[in-house]
């Protein structure tokens, strides 16, 4: 049986705090699973969840069926006032209705995603201070446990609900590597319901203001062109994106950050 660890952080590839995470769970992970590092921008909590739930609600043809997904980005924004100890936010151990597994530090969107997607989702008993470096210190050992099944950390079942915020409402929810901009929109989403292909809507964020056209697919519109259509993201009910065909959204958008808010009027 194919088993992979699914690494969300924001780490730079090739920063040494990664490296250093990397030999932690390595230490602990059994040698029996693939490893894979997905990288977000520093603090950057929503694209964490976004990434969270594109890779744990993947279907059984898509990922192996022992998939666990540790993901570690942790501004440490839930409290204002001064830290004791470097004390952080909570870090939880959940399961979704697809089987895969997730540990999380639960911060600001990262778990947002999935709130609705969780079967079971459960505090556990974990340090959470005596280390600014809590993703190399304190959480792989439990990481190592949990793929090995010994879940005997677990303390307190949560309703996702009570304690995970929704995800930002149209809004930007990640940029991949091509300055494509995956909105939070989806299938349904009361911003597209109405939208035709071919129709022309203007599309805002951050107070710029581009004339778009709303496609089926990413070819269907001229090179150059802004586009705003179903994505790859999203599995059964697709999150929409905006991408140019032959350039960047992003910088054309002048370089929104993840959680930016759109709106979508009428041209």
């Amino acid at each position: 049986m194919q088993k992979l660890v699914h690494m969300v952080m924001d780490y730079a590839p090739g920063d040494l705090a990664c490296a250093e995470v990397v030999s932690a769970l390595a230490a602990q992970i059994p040698g029996d699973y693939h490893w894979h590092i997905t990288s977000v921008k520093s603090f950057d909590t929503v694209s964490t969840g976004f990434v969270v739930a594109q890779l744990g609600n993947q279907t059984s043809a898509l990922r192996p069926s022992d998939t666990l997904i540790y993901a570690n980005c942790a501004p440490r924004k839930d409290r204002r006032e001064a830290r004791s100890n470097n004390e952080g936010e909570g870090f939880l151990y959940g399961v979704l209705k697809s089987g895969a597994k997730i540990m999380a530090v639960n911060s600001g969107h990262s778990l947002s995603f999935v709130r609705d997607d969780l079967a079971e989702l459960w505090t556990i008993t974990v340090d959470t201070g005596g280390s600014q470096f809590r993703s190399r210190d304190n959480f792989p050992q439990l990481v190592g446990r949990a793929a090995r099944g010994q879940i005997d950390f677990l303390v307190e079942r949560l309703d996702p609900h009570e304690v995970i915020p929704p995800p930002p409402a149209a809004a930007v929810g990640y940029i991949d590597s091509f300055g494509n901009l995956k909105t939070t929109m989806r299938d349904g989403s009361p911003e597209i319901s109405s939208l035709k292909p071919g129709q022309r809507v203007l599309v805002s964020i951050n107070d710029v203001e581009m004339s778009v056209t709303v496609a089926s697919g990413s070819f269907n519109v001229q090179e150059g062109d802004i586009a705003l259509s179903p994505g790859s993201s999203g599995h059964g009910k697709k999150y929409w994106e905006i991408f140019q065909r032959g350039g960047s959204a992003w910088h054309t958008y002048k370089k929104p950050r993840p959680g930016a808010a759109i709106l979508v009027r009428a041209a």
